[in-house]
């Protein structure tokens, strides 16, 4: 389901990210994985990464989840959405378009997303092929 993209990628660079921060002992996550990764090749232009907390909690660093699954879409303008979210295929599309549209604002990026996304842009081996 992974695969390896070109590596050349700052939190700075003209990406968005949707992160869906999970566990795997989660049955909501689980269930949601697949939608996800449908998302994912239905918005190619936008960055996917299916981060587990528990299992890749070197990349996930000092943000904190208490509900899962918990998404973060952010660009370098700061975080757009950064919540919990229902686990529900047309939950997450009506916000890819409000993505798409630009009628998400951002809010500046905290500590612990920024050094999230500088983690994922350097581990390309954890982004969902589009």
């Amino acid at each position: 389901m992974f695969s390896s993209f070109d590596s050349d990628v700052s939190v700075s660079a003209p990406v968005t990210w949707v992160v869906c921060l999970c566990a795997q002992w989660c049955g909501l996550c689980r269930d949601y994985q697949a939608v996800f990764a449908q998302m994912a090749t239905r918005h190619p232009d936008f960055r996917f990464v299916w981060l587990d907390v528990e299992d890749q909690a070197d990349l996930a660093g000092d943000v904190d989840v208490e509900t899962f699954p918990t998404l973060l879409l952010a660009d370098a303008q700061g975080a757009r959405f950064f919540g919990p979210l229902t686990p529900q295929a047309s939950t997450l599309s009506r916000l890819l378009e409000s993505l798409h549209s630009g009628s998400l604002q951002s809010a500046p990026h905290a500590p612990e997303t920024a050094e999230l996304l500088q983690a994922l842009a350097a581990a390309p081996e954890h982004w969902l092929k589009a």
